[in-house]
């Protein structure tokens, strides 16, 4: 053995270059890291519902609630002291308010119109982004007008234009269709601008897959008893597919779209990965409710460690390439940022 050791070191050509070198200490691989994760890169989804000082568990997302408007307020405060710069919100409402043509959508004094207002009266310099679609406004659960089993699509778009402009009349600063509704983004554009509110930014769910990752989601904004069997498969794309989502994304920024959102997050990041390289605008992703369940699934089991789990799995986003990244467990994640993780 030592004269085994002796020969290779005595080799000049034994590796003069030696990748663990930079990674010998905590010092040196922070030193050379790659890709950086901080509270600037989170965006935190919310869910609101009607009521006061109400607080209710979404069953399949641990540590997830559907909050009143005052304590969304409250959270929304949270998320600002820890440096996140933007919060989603998700509305969850009566079921007495669902109908065929998602009227409440168009109510400027719905759950969404008052939390955004409540929110820019008592938070200042946090982002809001306001969700563009019907799904949570539908007895049928479906994100778009439906007729004769078909989903209306012109139809639809003129509904997300009425939508949106009371939602920016409201306070919301960026609009976020994710209905996937073709055509929708210069429809929007114009009609926000027609009503005055050019400076309000518009995030695209661009390349938004009939994913099966949206289970939690639709159990907490209160759509997926509605959508029954049903599925959005003629308007969300075919996971199968990726040159068809560069083809949207293109669409989207002619069209006027500040921002891109790909969703679902994780299982999709090689679409994330191709659209950043294709294309020089912000790109953002989303950390569904069903990637963030099985993360805090496993941990509570023990079978991983949940904390380790998210921020690996952030910094896989940062890797690709993401701007930002919706993640539920953004508070949390936030905190251990600031402590030094």
């Amino acid at each position: 053995m030592a004269s085994m050791k002796k020969s290779i070191r005595e080799n000049a050509g034994f590796p003069r270059v030696r990748l663990r070198r930079n990674r010998k200490s905590v010092w040196s691989r922070r030193l050379v890291a790659e890709n950086r994760l901080s509270a600037d890169d989170l965006i935190l989804p919310l869910f609101v519902t009607q009521g006061e000082n109400k607080k209710t568990p979404v069953a399949m997302m641990p540590g997830v609630f559907r909050l009143s408007v005052d304590l969304a307020v409250k959270k929304i405060k949270e998320a600002k002291e820890l440096g996140i710069p933007a919060v989603a919100i998700f509305p969850s409402i009566d079921a007495k308010l669902r109908d065929a043509k998602a009227s409440e959508a168009v109510n400027a004094k719905n759950l969404i119109c008052q939390t955004v207002a409540a929110v820019k009266k008592s938070v200042s310099d946090i982002g809001i982004i306001t969700d563009v679609a019907l799904d949570p406004y539908t007895s049928h659960g479906q994100d778009g007008l439906v007729k004769n089993g078909e989903i209306l699509n012109d139809e639809t778009v003129e509904i997300l234009c009425c939508q949106a402009v009371i939602q920016a009349r409201a306070g919301a600063d960026i609009i976020a269709p994710s209905d996937m509704m073709d055509g929708r983004i210069g429809a929007l554009r114009d009609a926000l601008d027609a009503a005055g509110f050019e400076a309000v930014q518009i995030m695209s769910y661009a390349a938004k897959y009939a994913s099966n990752f949206y289970g939690p989601f639709r159990d907490a904004v209160g759509s997926t008893k509605n959508l029954g069997k049903a599925d959005k498969k003629t308007y969300q794309m075919d996971f199968a597919n990726s040159n068809e989502a560069l083809r949207e994304v293109a669409l989207d920024i002619a069209e006027g779209a500040d921002m891109i959102l790909i969703k679902p997050g994780m299982p999709y990041l090689d679409i994330l990965w191709r659209v950043r390289e294709t294309f020089h605008v912000p790109v953002f992703s989303y950390q569904v409710s069903g990637e963030y369940a099985m993360i805090k699934a496993a941990g509570s089991l023990g079978w991983l460690d949940e904390k380790a789990a998210f921020y690996e799995s952030l910094m896989a986003f940062k890797r690709a390439g993401a701007t930002g990244i919706f993640t539920y467990y953004a508070i949390e994640m936030a905190r251990e940022l600031r402590g030094g993780l």
